[in-house]
């Protein structure tokens, strides 16, 4: 027997499909076009089930609704349908509801699609938008189908109503869901093989900016972040016609297609360049789209947390009564930590007076607040900060101090750089660093863009040497250079990008001003970081010949061999594949490869 939602997948792919030159275009008319048809072929499947079960369904008291990416509008070719039946309580017999259900659910099955179905009463929908935190988000967008709509629309209105009721005490979960999403999934934009919903910058996080704003404690960015948002489905809908099913990842053998899809490929190009070239394209629209829908979640996220603050008096009744206050309220305070910064409820501010145009520092001085105090720089300052008047020849001793203090900063250094990053600071002082901003590795066992793995590099360079002692400040300082330039040289096209990278190493900390023997130690270093561990698993450590030759590579120095055995144990832990790894099943790292590596260190030592 047929039904209104028949082959309804194929029907979704083959409205969806790419126009004759292979690119998908109006994606936002393709979106709507499946929700409408979606729409028309539910409604009907009601009238279907409500004309077959084997009793009179009531006009009001049961409806069908939708929730999810149907409810916004936003169904992909692969998507799932999220649908609910909302009743009132003695509307119809369990046995009824059931009937009722098998006619509605079996039918979409049977078509190919996925399905995430419930039946609820109202008073059944509010209890679970109040306790399950992730389908209150989902649930704050539900839009009738058929059957009796007032109920659902009803329905709909009480839900977002105790959502805003309640949201004031659910904020901090709120967030804290997305802290927890950030730790699983990671920044989208780091990421070789991301989950375009999941992880930092996601389509996630695009619900919970909504989520925000339905609650009234802050209202949503719109312009660049609507485009955002419309671009990263239709990176979404790419990959479900490449993958032929419901996935938000985009794996490694889906890109090349989804970038052609997506318009990124050069016809002009040769095969296999073409291929190349479009992938980095891809990451860096990914990484743009995604850091534009994370930035737009803090600094809606931070307003949010600021109404809440500020709904609070900043004073309490006596001191109306005091000549200091003169019973009026106090103007807030600003605890300056650094020339022109300061912390400003639990963010990293400019301080009153501050002027980013004629000071090039700033920037750093606020990157250096925030990863030593721990806290975040506010949105609205990092926007200011862009007009700091600097470039790649504005170095002098204060920004050379300031940078190295950044780099020292541990795993803070991970989340500022991030921030600084949106607005494009990097790559202001370092332009070598645009060269790798965003760039995919071609090695499987790499989970990071090339950008962030050097970050994580670094955050694993120490002070201590690997025999216990402590590295003196110059010798510490080409350390934490060399981890954030180690790969500067990974560009397109090159053969060796350690001897490529110690040529823009060079360069760079000559710019930058540091002394001759830094920048012999971090060049060499530079150029040298890949030999520790390739003598290690292919040479026999007690060839004498073999010590010999390491150690004459790094100037029979001891030092440099400590310095380069930390820099291959912080890039090689810092790949991102571990044992839990379920993307690549490959290692980077193991406690048989740090053996290897810790053997030939000791045989060149021996040598030196």
């Amino acid at each position: 027997m047929t039904s209104a939602v028949d082959g309804l997948k194929q029907r979704f792919m083959d409205m969806s499909q790419p126009d004759a030159d292979g690119v998908y275009r109006d994606g936002a008319a393709k979106r709507k076009a499946r929700t409408d048809l979606a729409m028309d072929c539910l409604t009907k499947l009601w009238q279907e089930a409500c004309q077959t079960v084997s009793f009179d369904v009531p006009q009001a008291g049961i409806g069908l609704g939708a929730v999810g990416s149907l409810a916004r509008g936003q169904v992909g070719p692969s998507s799932d349908l999220d649908l609910v039946v909302i009743y009132e309580p003695h509307a119809l017999t369990d046995q009824q509801l059931n009937e009722l259900a098998n006619k509605l659910w079996y039918p979409i099955w049977d078509s190919g699609l996925d399905l995430d179905q419930s039946v609820r009463t109202r008073a059944q929908c509010e209890a679970v938008t109040d306790h399950d935190l992730p389908a209150a988000m989902g649930w704050l967008d539900v839009v009738p189908i058929a059957g009796d709509t007032q109920l659902i629309e009803s329905t709909a209105i009480s839900i977002l109503e105790r959502w805003r009721r309640a949201a004031r005490k659910r904020l901090p979960e709120l967030l804290g869901s997305a802290k927890s999403r950030l730790d699983e999934f990671g920044r989208m934009a780091y990421g070789n093989q991301p989950d375009i919903k999941e992880s930092r910058g996601g389509l996630r996080d695009s619900v919970l900016v909504s989520a925000l704003a339905a609650s009234w404690l802050a209202d949503r960015p719109h312009g660049q972040y609507d485009d955002a948002v419309e671009r990263l489905l239709d990176v979404r809908d790419c990959i479900h016609l490449v993958a032929n099913k419901d996935t938000n990842m985009l794996l490694a053998p889906y890109q090349a297609r989804v970038s052609a899809m997506l318009g990124l490929a050069d016809p002009t190009l040769p095969s296999g360049e073409r291929e190349a070239k479009s992938i980095d394209d891809l990451q860096t629209l990914l990484a743009r789209v995604g850091r534009q829908i994370a930035f737009s979640l803090d600094s809606t996220a931070s307003r949010a947390e600021h109404s809440l603050t500020h709904e609070k008096p900043r004073f309490a009744f006596f001191q109306v009564f005091q000549p200091r206050g003169g019973g009026k309220r106090q103007a807030p305070t600003f605890d300056v930590v650094a020339p022109g910064i300061a912390k400003h409820e639990e963010e990293i501010v400019l301080a009153p007076g501050a002027d980013p145009k004629s000071d090039p520092c700033l920037v750093l001085r606020a990157a250096v607040a925030a990863a030593e105090f721990g806290l975040p720089i506010a949105p609205g300052t990092l926007q200011n900060l862009k007009s700091c008047p600097i470039d790649d020849r504005t170095w002098n001793d204060e920004s050379r101090s300031l940078f190295l203090r950044l780099l020292a900063s541990g795993p803070a250094l991970l989340q500022v750089w991030e921030e600084i990053d949106f607005v494009d600071i990097p790559g202001r002082l370092i332009p070598e660093w645009l060269a790798i901003r965003n760039r995919p590795s071609a090695s499987a066992v790499h989970r990071y863009t090339i950008d962030r793995h050097s970050v994580e590099v670094v955050t694993r360079l120490g002070r201590e040497t690997p025999r216990g002692n402590r590295y003196d400040d110059r010798h510490y300082q080409a350390l934490l250079l060399a981890g954030i330039l180690h790969d500067i040289g990974k560009r397109p096209g090159v053969a060796d990008h350690a001897a490529e990278g110690a040529r823009h190493a060079s360069t760079v900390l000559k710019r930058m001003g540091f002394d001759r023997d830094i920048i012999w130690w971090v060049t060499l270093l530079v150029r040298e970081h890949l030999t520790l561990s390739e003598f290690a698993t292919g040479q026999n450590p007690n060839d004498p010949n073999v010590g010999d030759e390491l150690a004459s590579r790094l100037d029979h120095d001891p030092l440099l061999l400590d310095m380069l055995f930390d820099l291959t144990c912080a890039d090689g832990s810092s790949l991102g594949a571990t044992a839990g790894e379920t993307i690549s099943k490959q290692y980077g790292w193991s406690k048989w490869r740090e053996t290897l590596v810790r053997t030939m260190y000791n045989a060149t030592r021996y040598h030196m």
